[in-house]
């Protein structure tokens, strides 16, 4: 029998019932042994049967093989270790061995050297030097292993504080390159996971010849609680890492969306108020903050302990029972943070002393131990009230804020924030946690008022130091998504907790009803701005009345665009600022104007002409050829386009004298993005001809004003993006999209093109696909809303149904919201009138068949 087939087989059986005993919650502890053990018989027999032990070959285990973890899928990472005579029918039996392990399905990492090859490898790499702490022998000469194992822990091998220093900054390196926060974490490499832990006893092993993490506690560096907490929280991220190699079948250590849910279920979640996936990825990411917080501990416990450092640390006095050491804050007497005021001063004190940026060691032991003490909310403490407030009105309150919440502070001071701490929301648009999201908003507030941040807020660096009190707004923010989870409303839910906030707080009633405007609206301006037209003044005056005045206007500003910031890397960008910004100044004018004084649209149409007029007189263009030109165009051309827009589309008509149609697209950005604007004689389907080609050439649009001229030509004018949100640019880019466009709209076929498979992140969600009608603005328009998964060809489709319906488009604003596709559409009749109840009952139910279809 195929000695090799049979392993696998084994192998697999063995896979089965691992799953069998996961799922009937046997502890992953003893799984992970078994699944080692099982390997080491496995590799121990066919030593044998291949008779290597024979030879002065020793079968050394090493990295997370050699400390007995083993996942199902996990590397066998092994060294052979081989004198220097060794014969040539050994190597050819190795290298048959070595084989039959691949051929038996085993992901073998595996090194051949001698002593000294290993040795003279391991002195310049920490990784080798690390797995050769974790040396195991399997098989072979013992004396050979004890060699190694002596050579590898003598001083001069990777001395302690050299040990240190790499290891630390290794995993520096790793936290650089991803957060704890990922929607996608990497259960190794993720701050707060696998690898922190690891780094914690390597250092130890080296240290102090500790054999396993346990010891810690032996040598003083861990109290048993704290052990306890580390090893629970290890065995968590066990339990998920061990359920992601079955549910994948291959050596994952990423929780991929696709694998999230199946995951979740192989534990034992069950939806509820929260997914099951919701709930799991809760617990992960307040297991990795408990981690993170432990390493930060043991990293400078073992920095005095192997570096000597702490008397070159600068020594600085704050007052009797504190000091700055370096860059720490140290309570002199530990026991006074049993004080929940003292606790809270600690704080303050960060606040007031802008070089400090961490807890030291010692004083961080004591405020875990403090606040696991506290049976109340720090909150309910008037004292305590007194002194957050005056963290809240500090200028660097927010530095003092964050260190708060990396310290689990700010929810024993404010219970509601407990409930959002790890809070994950199941989708593609917010890419952290809710506190993750709140603190990365706090932080982007302070960023204002940076002078390195003009140019990234232009606008922003001027309101924040002009609003009356800046804590209000901090305060906004920390409440804007605290109401999340819960079910509900949760801008109207964090209005409620703002406003009894502020009450409990003694804040006066202005204050209050203010901080609580902010957290009910905090959304509105970003909706208007990216799913609104606002160049109609009808929808800016609506604005500009739930605003109210300037002052409000200002704060809903800088809490809108640190918001947006703070959701995920990709979200901002300066397409959506521009629109902020112009509608921040549009509703600033309207209510420095008054209501009293509308706009005059006469006026305004006349005006842009005018400026366009001059501009391409200027040029050389006859007044004659222009007037005989515009007088094709119908006036809400003028009302939505600036002149510098009516000059460029002007001249380029004027000038083409093709029958094919006339594609523009902007060298210069318009709103943050760039212009794409198309002429030619209308024709059936041709936005979603556009629509399909910007689709398949991966560009995004943000927004479509799509016009007819008085003799039937289309005057289509689009704001689009690359999909990082950055301008189209590049020459080749430009030009290869203006040749695709040309030609798709000189084909007369009428037939869209096969798109874009689904995304592989884009599989695990479901969008139920709505279409909702809003009252109609203008006469002779409806307003249609349609919220739908964001499935490649999805515009291209919409604007084929459309012609199907035979409706008319307006004008659109398309919103990406992570996995959603959330978007406006202006629509009229073919005969130019609004849709009547039966045409919009006949369109949704169009555009919901065709957006649920399998394919799409």
């Amino acid at each position: 029998m195929n000695t090799a087939l049979s392993a696998k087989t084994a192998l697999k059986q063995q896979n089965q019932e691992l799953l069998e005993r996961f799922s009937a919650k046997e502890s992953v502890t003893s799984l992970v042994s078994q699944r080692c053990r099982f390997v080491d018989e496995l590799l121990i027999e066919h030593w044998q049967s291949y008779q290597l032990d024979c030879y002065p070959i020793a079968l050394i285990a090493v990295g997370g093989y050699g400390r007995g973890e083993l996942h199902p899928q996990s590397d066998v990472d092994l060294l052979f270790l081989i004198d220097d005579s060794l014969p040539k029918e050994a190597e050819t039996r190795l290298g048959s061995y070595i084989a039959f392990l691949w051929d038996a399905g085993l992901e073998v990492g595996h090194s051949v050297r001698t002593i000294d090859e290993t040795i003279a490898q391991g002195a310049p790499d920490i990784t080798i030097a690390t797995n050769l702490l974790e040396a195991r022998l399997l098989c072979g000469p013992q004396a050979m292993f004890n060699t190694l194992y002596d050579r590898v822990r003598e001083p001069l091998f990777w001395p302690a504080s050299e040990f240190f220093i790499a290891k630390r900054d290794e995993q520096t390196a790793r936290h650089a390159k991803a957060s704890a926060f990922d929607l996608e974490p990497n259960l190794k490499s993720c701050p707060g996971g696998l690898r922190d832990i690891q780094t914690v006893s390597w250092v130890a092993m080296r240290y102090f010849d500790a054999s396993c993490i346990e010891e810690l506690v032996a040598h003083g560096f861990l109290e048993l609680d704290e052990l306890e907490e580390l090893l629970e929280c290890q065995g968590y991220l066990w339990q998920l890492r061990f359920a992601l190699h079955l549910i994948s079948g291959r050596d994952e250590n990423r929780l991929l969306f696709d694998l999230q849910r199946q995951v979740a279920e192989l534990m034992g979640f069950k939806d509820g108020t929260e997914l099951a996936v919701e709930q799991m990825m809760k617990r992960y990411y307040r297991t990795v903050r408990r981690v993170m917080e432990l390493n930060q501990m043991l990293l400078q416990l073992f920095k005095r302990a192997t570096l000597g450092h702490t008397s070159a640390l600068e020594i600085k006095k704050i007052n009797d029972h504190y000091q700055r050491r370096g860059a720490f804050i140290e309570c002199l007497q530990p026991e006074r943070l049993n004080d929940p005021v003292e606790l809270m001063q600690l704080f303050l004190h960060v606040a007031k002393n802008s070089n400090i940026k961490a807890i030291y060691a010692p004083t961080l032991r004591s405020l875990r131990r403090a606040r696991r003490a506290q049976t109340t909310p720090l909150m309910e403490n008037e004292l305590c009230r007194a002194v957050f407030l005056e963290i809240l009105r500090h200028p660097r309150g927010i530095a003092s804020l964050s260190l708060m919440h990396s310290h689990g502070i700010l929810s024993a001071y404010l219970p509601a924030w407990r409930r959002i701490e790890g809070q994950m929301q199941f989708d593609l648009f917010h890419a952290y946690t809710v506190d993750e999201h709140t603190y990365r908003l706090l932080r982007n507030i302070d960023r204002f008022s940076q002078p390195e941040q003009k140019d990234e807020f232009p606008l922003g660096s001027v309101l924040i130091n002009q609003l009356p009190k800046k804590g209000l707004l901090v305060l906004a923010a920390i409440f804007h998504d605290i109401g999340k989870g819960r079910g509900g409303d949760h801008s109207k839910l964090g209005a409620v907790d703002a406003q009894a906030f502020c009450d409990l707080h003694g804040l006066n009633k202005h204050d209050g009803r203010l901080v609580s405007w902010l957290v009910e609206n905090h959304l509105v301006m970003s909706v208007v701005a990216q799913r609104r037209d606002i160049s109609d003044p009808d929808v800016v005056a609506d604005f500009a009345d739930k605003v109210r005045d300037a002052v409000h206007l200002s704060y809903l500003y800088c809490l809108t665009v640190a918001d947006i910031c703070a959701t995920n890397e990709k979200t901002w960008n300066n397409w959506k600022g521009s629109l902020l910004r112009d509608l921040y100044f549009s509703t600033q004018r309207v209510l420095a104007r008054g209501k009293e004084k509308p706009v005059d649209i006469r006026a305004r149409v006349r005006e842009h002409q005018g400026k366009a007029k001059k501009e391409l007189l200027r040029r050389g263009i006859k007044e004659k050829s222009l007037d005989l030109l515009w007088q094709r165009f119908k006036a809400d051309y003028f009302l939505r386009h600036q002149p510098n827009q009516v000059a460029w589309h002007s001249e380029a008509i004027l000038k083409h004298k093709h029958d094919e149609a006339l594609v523009l697209i902007s060298k210069h950005t318009t709103r943050g993005g760039t212009e794409l604007f198309v002429y030619s004689p209308d024709k059936p389907k041709l936005f979603a001809t556009v629509m399909a080609v910007l689709d398949n050439k991966n560009i995004n649009v943000h927004d479509a004003s799509i016009m007819t001229s008085k003799d039937g030509y289309a005057l289509d004018s689009f704001v689009i993006l690359e999909q990082d949100g950055s301008p189209v640019s590049q020459l080749s880019r430009i030009q290869g999209l203006r040749k695709a466009l040309v030609k798709a709209l000189s084909s007369d076929t009428g037939k869209l093109p096969k798109f874009k498979k689904l995304p592989r992140k884009m599989k695990p969600f479901k969008v139920c696909t709505q279409v909702s009608f809003l009252p109609a603005r203008k006469q002779g328009t409806s307003m249609m809303e349609l919220i739908a998964l964001d499935s490649p060809g999805l515009l291209a489709k919409v604007g084929d149904i459309l012609y199907r319906c035979q409706i008319t488009l307006l004008a659109a604003k398309i919103t990406t919201i992570g996995e959603r596709a959330e978007d406006f559409f202006m629509l009229q009749t073919a005969d130019g009138q609004q849709l009547d109840q039966t045409q919009q009952d006949e369109l949704s139910a169009a555009l919901i068949q065709a957006l649920t279809e399998p394919s799409s």
